[in-house]
């Protein structure tokens, strides 16, 4: 099964232990994290990445603020505040990073409603136990779309994925990859076109890596090829995770999935989104409501050490791009698949 991506280590004064992908696939190693400002770090350079895996670690991440806090319970609570509004800025687009730091806001100020004289210790216990509960929950919603999404993997055929959004993407066996783990693990075998994800590559440096390592069939296929593919009859369906979907269905994705969906969709191909109930923000109406992160041109620039462009060459650099619900064949969440998602079908599903 896959590997396991962030773990934490200890008691209240314990520590977040990620895969460094930033490393892969040359070498799999373990980052440590003790403070807030080493997560954050982690969070924007792309140590850690994926909605899922970014929210649980964000949740972790308040639990450090107070590793060696031994102050009041009122003081305690300001830290809290303080390092869910530091974490908050990391990253802008995906939504489990604000919907976990709001779970953790909220378990302080029950805490502190309860008994403002709790033992600093107790205080710091809660805490840890609710990112527990996140990550816990995290991982039970990996397992319950890799169910409901399996029979969707077709047996003989071929699935299309774009960016990660696997084991290294969660603090589970993924979204994306999950139904495709669990049909492989019952019988079916299937190949796995992966986009190698420009600029940053978390197809072919994670992706790829992370289905070998299952010892499922991938090839690996520069972004630009997969329209050929498709068109040649190649694909059979398409699946990738989401960062933010909003409540009519528009989703955020890594940058490139527009494009699939529209080549999907010109070709007759199926196209899924695989994403927990909590990547939605029904307090965004529209796509063109969810903020896109913009990064360093440096990325498009060079390729490892090498120059690849012009000195001062003007850049466009978005990590994300969204996918209208219209061009979404169906998106697969713990609870159930929304088939042609809308907002009356969102709304229904996610009050179950």
């Amino acid at each position: 099964m896959p590997i396991e991506t962030l773990k934490w280590a200890g008691e209240t004064n314990g520590r977040l232990e990620l895969i460094d992908q930033r490393l892969l696939p040359g070498r799999c190693e373990y980052l440590r994290c003790q403070t807030p400002r080493q997560l954050f770090e982690a969070i924007q350079t792309l140590a850690v990445r994926g909605a899922p895996a970014i929210g649980v670690s964000a949740a972790y991440g308040v639990c450090l603020s107070l590793r060696s806090f031994t102050g009041t319970v009122s003081e305690a609570f300001e830290v809290v505040q303080g390092a869910c509004d530091y974490l908050a800025a990391s990253r802008p687009t995906a939504v489990n990073l604000f919907w976990a730091l709001q779970r953790m806001r909220k378990t302080a100020a029950d805490a502190v409603a309860d008994n403002p004289n709790h033992p600093i210790e107790t205080f710091k216990q809660f805490l840890l136990d609710e990112a527990h509960a996140i990550c816990a929950e995290d991982k039970a919603m990996c397992e319950a779309i890799g169910r409901n999404g399996a029979d969707l993997v077709p047996d003989g055929g071929a699935v299309l994925t774009h960016c990660n959004a696997g084991a290294l993407a969660t603090a589970g066996i993924g979204t994306a990859l999950a139904p495709m783990y669990l049909a492989y693990e019952n019988g079916k075998r299937f190949r796995v076109y992966v986009d190698e994800t420009r600029p940053l590559l978390q197809g072919s440096r994670l992706t790829a890596w992370e289905l070998t390592q299952a010892g499922i069939e991938a090839v690996l296929i520069c972004d630009n090829m997969a329209g050929s593919l498709m068109q040649a009859g190649k694909v059979n369906a398409i699946v990738t995770g989401a960062d933010r979907i909003a409540a009519n269905g528009d989703t955020a994705n890594k940058i490139g999935t527009l494009g699939l969906s529209i080549l999907a969709k010109h070709c007759g191909v199926p196209f899924y989104i695989a994403a927990p109930s909590s990547t939605f923000d029904l307090s965004i109406e529209n796509g063109d409501l969810i903020p896109i992160e913009q990064r360093s041109p440096e990325e498009v620039r060079t390729w490892g050490p090498n120059k690849i462009a012009p000195e001062g060459m003007d850049v466009f650099n978005p990590a994300f791009d969204v996918t209208p619900a219209e061009n979404i064949t169906a998106i697969i969440t713990e609870k159930g698949v929304i088939e042609s998602p809308n907002t009356e079908k969102i709304a229904a599903l996610l009050r179950v």
